[in-house]
């Protein structure tokens, strides 16, 4: 593999683990134990992914993320201590694509790893492109663009954009949305919170992304 994962993780044993794991698995690796530090290696090692710790010195993990996701759309694994459903949602709408809980099996974060990456190469359903009015998904090219306008979406806001495009109009229920994440640990509030984000990106199509009240979401054409 050719891939660069940055670990930004301040207790050492934690990060030597994850360095062993990752590096076993065939991936190259960057450290940072601080949130300085983590912004300096995205910028000089232009990392696939990041694996950050939200509890970091400095700066904190959900200010990194915010700033990484002003210009990039590099993956984003958040990790925590905390379980609490708030911090959940206020990682995912910052931009992050996947989520995980101490205590973890650094196995799983591999595993964890190797879905973002496979979802930001563009590992989908095959040859596939969708338009609804302004709006045109094509998971080939792994972009939208409204109005001509390409959107800087995430891979995960990507995959569910896809989906809605794909039957404009019909409503879907949060659960049916769920298996677009290719997140076992994800739930129908999760859906929510990166529904919510790619609202916020779709620029001047956002009033196509309708929420059906009891049901879930709808991507609406416009007359």
């Amino acid at each position: 593999m050719d891939e660069t994962v940055l670990i930004v993780e301040d207790e050492p044993r934690i990060a030597d683990v994850l360095e062993r794991y990752l590096r076993d698995a065939g991936y190259r690796t960057e450290r940072a134990s601080t949130g300085r530090r983590a912004l300096e290696a995205w910028r000089a090692a232009a990392p696939d992914v990041i694996v950050l710790d939200l509890m970091i010195p400095e700066i904190d993990g959900l200010e990194v993320t915010r700033t990484v996701r002003a210009s990039s759309d590099v993956p984003i694994l958040m990790v925590t201590a905390r379980a609490e459903e708030v911090d959940r949602l206020v990682g995912l709408e910052l931009g992050a694509d996947d989520y995980i809980v101490k205590p973890f099996s650094p196995r799983e974060v591999v595993a964890r790893v190797r879905a973002v990456l496979r979802r930001a190469r563009g590992d989908l359903k095959p040859a596939q492109r969708f338009s609804a009015g302004p709006l045109a998904v094509d998971l080939d090219a792994f972009e939208a663009r409204c109005e001509q306008t390409r959107l800087p979406l995430s891979p995960t806001q990507l995959r569910l954009l896809g989906a809605l495009a794909q039957h404009p109009n019909r409503a879907f229920h949060r659960r049916e949305l769920l298996d677009v994440l290719d997140d076992p640990s994800a739930d129908t509030r999760t859906v929510d919170a990166h529904i919510k984000n790619l609202r916020r990106r779709l620029g001047p199509c956002a009033d196509m992304l309708e929420t059906v009240r009891g049901v879930g979401y709808r991507l609406r054409t416009r007359p």
